[in-house]
């Protein structure tokens, strides 16, 4: 009896993954289809990138040098931000200025500490900087393209009942060129599973509701209406804040079909767990229903437990390739199709093991709150840090 119970639930799971992969699918058809009925209207504001940065991570200056060849009609400067003029980040700035002297750089030495996220009050600090009513946001190690400025600004002009406040962008992880079992697991995930969720919550949910940390490019006066960036110097997912209450503001958050790399270092086990459990907890904490779902999405897992609890029956190697098919589907439609990348290809044949790791860290995530965030532990509570 107890083996006829596990092959039922764990077959129901499976049957709800599937229905999910087929959703997903859905979510990507209609984003496809959204992109080709863009317009190309004319639209190049000012804007004022943002780039806080500690440290120096693999390929950080070459996504630098990528922001500094934009062909972009309109006017732009960048402005990075460090906490001490010791980081060996500023030798890197200097060395950017004078490489592309025609471009606007200021670097800002943020010296308050305004809360736990370091970040956070590095950008309230060079946000008083800004010369433009349209800001960008995004992370240090981030690669774009020479359109990326065209592109997402494209999206202010999307129409829609509302005014769009923020446009973010999806993003690949590039994993170099020899990478590490666990590198390549992490970057299969953002492509084929991440990214996949997030079309998905834009179809059911009848738009992006957040922001991704690759491109968080907004107006300065959405971004007043939803409270400015000082409540969330607490905050760990501030990414996710920052559209979220640009949304709840009144304004639109749009997905721009601009794709950006950001790098998986070549991780450790300890380092792949430890940065896979913070995205999981930091998801479980930002989405607590949607988050309590995710489980089931993990379809070819939950397949193959079925198959086990049924003896290795025919209904349950059936069950099993349907799940197969239906994730495999899922990547490539999404990860090739929607984002292009070629990594997809090369590692299609360890979806399964990439999932059987993302069912584990979403049952982990549950078993506690603490999370290492570059080196450092704290705890996280109500989407705020504490050390």
């Amino acid at each position: 009896m107890l083996a006829t119970w596990m092959e039922g639930a764990t077959a129901l799971m499976a049957v709800a993954g599937i229905v999910y992969m087929a959703l997903a699918l859905w979510g990507a058809r209609n984003f496809a289809r959204s992109i080709r009925r863009q317009t190309a209207d004319p639209f190049a504001p000012g804007v004022t990138i943002l780039k806080p940065v500690k440290g120096v991570d693999q390929r950080m200056y070459a996504g630098f040098v990528s922001h500094c060849q934009q062909q972009y009609a309109g006017s732009y400067e960048i402005v990075f931000g460090v906490s001490s003029m010791d980081d060996p980040a500023v030798a890197e700035i200097h060395r950017l200025i004078a490489e592309f002297p025609s471009v606007a750089i200021r670097l800002v030495h943020c010296t308050e500490v305004l809360g736990t996220s370091g970040k956070v009050s590095n950008l309230v600090q060079m946000l008083r900087h800004a010369s433009y009513e349209h800001v960008l946001i995004n992370d240090s190690d981030i690669l774009v393209s020479p359109r990326y400025l065209t592109r997402v600004m494209q999206g202010f002009v999307t129409p829609g009942a509302k005014p769009v406040g923020m446009v973010t962008a999806p993003y690949i992880g590039h994993t170099g060129e020899r990478p590490g079992l666990w590198s390549r697991l992490e970057a299969l995930g953002i492509s084929t599973d991440f990214i996949a969720g997030v079309l998905t919550a834009r179809q059911l949910e009848g738009g992006i509701h957040f922001g991704l940390g690759s491109t968080l490019a907004m107006s300065r006066t959405a971004l007043t209406a939803a409270g400015g960036l000082e409540p969330l110097v607490e905050a760990l997912a501030d990414d996710y804040e920052m559209g979220a209450r640009i949304s709840a503001a009144g304004f639109r958050v749009e997905l721009s079909s601009e794709v950006v790399e950001t790098t998986v270092p070549a991780y450790s086990f300890r380092g792949f767990a430890e940065h896979q459990l913070r995205w999981s907890r930091t998801t479980r904490d930002s989405r607590k229903l949607g988050y309590l779902g995710l489980g089931i999405t993990y379809c070819v897992p939950w397949a193959l437990a079925a198959c086990i609890a049924s003896g290795f029956s025919l209904e349950g190697f059936s069950l099993l390739a349907i799940a197969l098919l239906a994730r495999v589907a899922v990547a490539l439609t999404v990860g090739v199709g929607i984002l292009g990348d070629g990594q997809v290809l090369r590692d299609l044949w360890l979806l399964p093991v990439r999932d059987l790791f993302g069912l584990l860290f979403w049952a982990w995530s549950y078993a506690g709150d603490t999370i290492v965030w570059r080196g450092e532990r704290f705890h996280l509570r109500d989407g705020r840090l504490y050390r």
